[in-house]
């Protein structure tokens, strides 16, 4: 009986720490995450008050940055809707044969054509919706 109560406490032991631990985790890379993102942000305007300011560039340089870096972000965009278009539709076949086969004779497998169809919506959508205003 005192080695369940042992191995219970040992159990709880473990997992009381594993959690502390889990959680210290997070909360840390979400610090350096937000200290990294707040150290490339002043870095980028530093950058372009310099860029704006220099007699020989001037402001259509700094302008011309934030151009590319609106495209590279739309093109960014772009290709996660691809890419997640095409995995809804790689899940929807995957879920339309198993359900086929789970159950032949009843048209839940239907399912997985609906499925087929958002991944398709999604990748079709990379080209309509994200296309870049110009």
């Amino acid at each position: 009986m005192a080695a369940e109560g042992l191995e219970a406490l040992a159990l709880f032991g473990f997992l009381a720490i594993g959690a502390v631990a889990l959680f210290s985790f997070i909360a840390v890379a979400s610090w350096s995450d937000a200290r990294r993102k707040e150290r490339e942000s002043y870095y980028k305007n530093d950058m372009l008050k310099k860029l704006a300011d220099s007699p020989a560039a001037g402001a259509t340089a700094a302008i011309e940055f934030l151009r590319e870096q609106d495209r590279l972000e739309t093109l960014r965009r772009r290709q996660g809707m691809k890419i997640g278009g095409v995995v809804v539709f790689g899940t929807g076949i995957g879920v339309l044969f198993f359900l086929y086969k789970l159950l032949p004779h009843t048209p839940i497998y239907m399912v997985g054509v609906l499925m087929m169809l958002i991944g398709v919506a999604l990748y079709g959508s990379s080209y309509i919706l994200a296309a870049p205003s110009n």
